[in-house]
């Protein structure tokens, strides 16, 4: 029997999550997928797996998990959560092998809101309409995670433990392409947008991220022909606050959008907090295909900038691995 991870315990809204459920929006059916595409698929690479492979997202409700039936290597990254094997701690991102006698530990840390765990050669579970994306508002994919789920695995080979230490990015706004409908905005409206702090508000998920913050003037109404939604989009509706689309977006809006979130930056947009402070800026066309090749570069060379497990000095100390010290003294 190959191997399967069992959930010992789940948080709210804790899904599998592959790269998305695409081709499908003509018919009304949210692409879903991961909220933070970067963490997602370095988790896979982590596990040896493609980029956009199915995986177990993790939101600030952690999770526990354990191994059945043999040894599981698991390819974890994403916000900076604290990440346990036993009670003995794990850097953020690395690949382990869990043993059925083990139970991997994750919870939320200073920072962030998502994080993945990816077992290599992923689920051995069927898809709906060609993905393993869990859609929790349309039903559509596996029901949200919960204690007492086992979870079927692929034959894989064990691979060795390693650590990936993510560097810390530019503190930076949130860069937005302006349109398609940013002429449904006054100047001065587009001018306030991107010259004040908005907060990231309580009654946000993985649909909408809504701000609160100094409200839009609409120049022509807040009703258009609805057209298609992408991730990242920013609608302002009659109220004149912002909503940003996140991944279990509708397929369709109704109300003017005067930007889009840039592709390289919907990571750190998508790992804000309720009570966050965002700030954004606009972008061009050219910056933000430049900031994705760099952003898929990055990703890309997870593995050449992985070290074996255990060998930085930060992981030695958390292992508590000296219980005592003695003097030259005692040794007399």
């Amino acid at each position: 029997m190959t191997g399967q991870l069992v959930i010992h315990a789940a948080g709210p809204g804790t899904t599998i999550q592959d790269g998305g459920r695409h081709g499908y929006l003509r018919f009304g059916v949210s692409a879903a997928g991961p909220m933070d595409w970067q963490a997602h698929a370095r988790a896979n690479i982590l596990a040896g797996n493609p980029e956009n492979a199915a995986a177990i997202e993790v939101g600030l409700g952690g999770i526990e998990i354990g191994a059945e039936h043999g040894v599981v290597t698991l390819g974890f990254a994403g916000a900076h959560f604290l990440v346990t094997r036993d009670g003995r701690s794990l850097p953020i991102a690395g690949r382990i092998r869990l043993k059925p006698e083990e139970r991997l530990s994750v919870k939320p840390g200073v920072s962030g809101a998502w994080f993945y765990l990816s077992p290599a050669k992923e689920f051995d579970l069927a898809p709906v309409m060609g993905s393993l994306s869990t859609s929790l508002r349309t039903g559509i994919g596996t029901k949200a995670l919960a204690a007492g789920d086992r979870l079927p695995l692929r034959a894989a080979p064990l691979l060795p433990e390693v650590r990936f230490e993510p560097g810390l990015g530019p503190a930076r706004p949130i860069r937005v392409l302006p349109g398609p409908q940013d002429d449904y905005f006054t100047p001065e409206a587009l001018d306030r947008f991107f010259a004040n702090p908005y907060r990231l508000a309580p009654r946000s998920d993985r649909m909408g991220y809504r701000l609160d913050g100094p409200p839009l003037t609409h120049a022509k109404g807040f009703n258009i022909v609805s057209d298609g939604i992408e991730m990242g989009a920013i609608q302002v509706p009659g109220d004149g606050k912002p909503i940003l689309l996140m991944a279990d977006r509708q397929s369709t809006g109704g109300y003017p959008k005067l930007g889009y979130v840039i592709r390289a930056d919907l990571p750190r947009l998508a790992q804000c907090r309720a009570g966050e402070t965002l700030r954004f800026e606009r972008a061009t066309i050219e910056l933000a295909r430049s900031e994705l090749f760099a952003a898929l570069h990055e990703v890309r060379s997870t593995m050449a900038r992985a070290h074996p497990l255990g060998l930085s000095s930060e992981f030695l100390l958390s292992q508590n691995l000296i219980s005592g010290a003695r003097s030259m003294a005692d040794e007399s």
